[in-house]
């Protein structure tokens, strides 16, 4: 059986600031899912990450279905409505397109959708980021799909001989989709070279070249691409497909323990560490750390089983320790250095006009300036 799944997220509103949306906000996304949906899907799971409401369609119709994505449009509206109701803040922060014109993709919510042939037994794992962007899962899916320090079916599974080929956008071209195609393992060092700029390139699937299957789908959502300023950080969702042709569950889950540095934090400006935490988290400490959610799920004819929560386990707790302190040592640096991200990500912010304001103050001392240029004369 063909099944398709969608994960579409978006950020309508939050209690307290960035921290989390209210439960009165998530009842009346379910109660629209519910009410409206009947038919066009198999089944439905409603999380949240932070501030950001994620929706997960299991359903047969393929991806980027425009009924599929108008009814997440539509239960958002719903619950951007609880959201001013309440003066929730940022009501509607991620919708960023007046109407609906057949596609989420580049209104605002960030999609994750990927259509297979389901196996007699299919788990997966649904993925949702805060206050980071796409490039925050560049290096865990590199160290998932290509290192056998932490993928050891790479060398013990004949079924992942062949390695994976990597789909990777350019997300700073706004003409249109950028993609190249790598594989693995010839080209491992290309994908790193991409892969290092987060700010730039991020992984946008990747596919299983013993199969030709796909095994892993990312949202690359830059929301200031389509706003054309600073709205929230892009806050991306993934879904990964486990075991057999692909890594077992705990090898894609291994590298979260890194807590690697990523953008995000405070107004997403800054560099901080990627937290693993448990379902439905808020955020609190410089609207950070960035977070991760990670939740496995089986899905058998079209439909979910309850999600296992991937990172409320013992171990996690004391990744989540070395995380904050992480966290704490680079926010006590402020603004200084690597601890803020670079201008070029800082543009669509207020720190542009405050340059402009600045740069006519600068003086250039005439004295210095001749005398060097009369040195070169003289050469």
């Amino acid at each position: 059986m063909k099944t398709t799944l969608s994960i579409i997220k978006a950020d309508i509103g939050s209690i307290g600031g960035h921290i989390k949306p209210s439960a009165q906000l998530i009842d009346r996304v379910k109660d629209h899912l519910k009410t409206n949906l009947k038919g066009l899907a198999n089944d439905f799971f409603v999380s949240h990450t932070g501030d950001d409401v994620a929706i997960l369609f299991a359903h047969t119709r393929g991806v980027g279905d425009e009924k599929i994505h108008k009814i997440a449009w539509d239960a958002f509206i719903a619950g951007t409505a609880v959201a001013k109701e309440q003066g929730l803040y940022g009501a509607g922060q991620d919708l960023l397109k007046d109407s609906f014109s057949g596609n989420v993709k580049g209104m605002g919510p960030a999609v994750a959708e990927m259509e297979f042939e389901e196996r007699p037994n299919e788990p997966f794992l649904f993925f949702a980021a805060d206050k980071t962007d796409p490039g925050a899962y560049n290096l865990p899916l590199y160290l998932a799909f290509t290192d056998p320090m932490y993928n050891s079916g790479l060398i013990l599974s004949p079924n992942m001989a062949k390695g994976f080929k990597f789909v990777i956008m350019d997300v700073s071209y706004t003409e249109g989709d950028r993609m190249i195609e790598l594989n693995a393992p010839e080209e491992i060092y290309d994908i790193a070279a991409l892969l290092r700029d987060n700010e730039r390139f991020v992984v946008e699937s990747i596919w299983s070249r013993e199969t030709g299957e796909i095994a892993a789908s990312v949202s690359t959502t830059r929301l200031h691409n389509i706003a054309g300023k600073y709205t929230g950080k892009d806050d991306p969702v993934m879904l990964v497909r486990v075991q057999g042709p692909f890594p077992a569950t705990g090898e894609t889950l291994a590298p979260f323990n890194i807590g690697h540095y990523v953008a995000g934090f405070m107004r997403g400006s800054h560099t901080g560490p990627l937290m693993p935490v448990k379902m439905n988290s808020s955020v609190s400490y410089f609207d950070g750390p960035p977070v991760v959610c990670a939740l496995g799920f089986c899905v058998h004819n079209g439909k979910l089983t309850e999600p296992a929560d991937a990172f409320d386990h013992p171990y996690w707790e004391y990744i989540r320790t070395k995380v904050s302190r992480k966290a704490t040592e680079i926010r006590q640096q402020g603004f200084a250095g690597a601890a803020m991200l670079p201008y070029s990500e800082l543009e669509y912010g207020g720190i542009v006009s405050k340059m402009n304001k600045l740069d006519p103050r600068f003086k250039v001392n005439q004295e210095e300036k001749e005398e060097k240029v009369g040195k070169k004369k003289k050469k």
